[in-house]
């Protein structure tokens, strides 16, 4: 006879096994620095996902080829060393060819921060900048949307509905994101003549959904950045992932 104890027991225990094989296991990130003798003024920290699995490896290969794509001429680029090496040899090259220039080192700096993760979305912040001389350098901040269970990258029609009240929402948090005494302004002195625009870079924090204008996307370059934060509550009907 078959001992029912002895079944609700194996049960569990297949049970347990089944659930443990399917759990999704969190991403764990290390941040890594790139070391070497360079002439120019260069320093790269970025955050890499820890281990062999096949979402760690395209996370981190996600990783470098948005930096990549955020930098100047290195459309045909696919390596960040070649990248940080290429940079290095045009500064080399700019000395050898104007040794009375009175210039000071170019610069390249990129560091990376992650900011949100949860089971389903992965949020890090690609800070970039680059100076070859002139009135002042150009710096960037990129978003990037990761899958946690795949690594890929999401677009934004991924994340959220992308819909007018969307958009009307995020207009309004906009509006009250400007100072007080810039009121009288017109919503299109911001745009350059056009209607209100989402930014390019649109992120996760623990604070709600962020919004980043870089420079020259809104107002002057004196105007730097311009970001605002739509909290979860407010923002949680149009997400798809959080």
């Amino acid at each position: 006879m078959i001992n029912k104890n002895h079944i609700s027991l194996l049960f569990l225990y297949l049970t347990l096994i089944f659930s443990c094989s399917n759990e999704t296991k969190t991403i764990s990130f290390e941040n890594n620095s790139y070391e070497n003798h360079y002439e120019a003024d260069i320093s790269v920290s970025i955050d890499e996902a820890i281990g062999n699995s096949e979402v760690s490896k395209i996370i981190n290969f996600k990783i470098k080829e948005a930096i990549i794509s955020t930098l100047s001429d290195v459309t045909k680029k696919t390596s960040l060393e070649s990248v940080l090496e290429d940079f290095d040899t045009e500064f080399i090259t700019f000395k050898k060819q104007f040794p009375e220039a009175s210039h000071p080192a170019w610069e390249l700096h990129i560091e990376t921060e992650k900011v949100y993760q949860s089971e389903e979305i992965i949020t890090l912040s690609i800070n970039t900048y680059e100076f070859k001389g002139g009135a002042h350098g150009n710096d960037k901040i990129k978003f990037l949307n990761l899958n946690a269970n795949t690594g890929e990258v999401y677009k934004l029609n991924d994340i959220v509905d992308n819909s007018d009240d969307f958009k009307a929402l995020a207009k309004d948090h906009f509006l009250k994101s400007i100072d007080a005494d810039k009121e009288n302004n017109q919503i299109e002195d911001y745009f350059f003549g056009k209607p209100f625009q989402l930014p390019e870079n649109i992120g996760f924090s623990d604070d709600g959904l962020v919004f980043l204008y870089n420079v020259y996307e809104v107002a002057s370059y004196d105007q730097g950045y311009t970001e605002f934060v739509i909290p979860f509550d407010a923002v949680d009907p149009y997400l798809k992932v959080k």
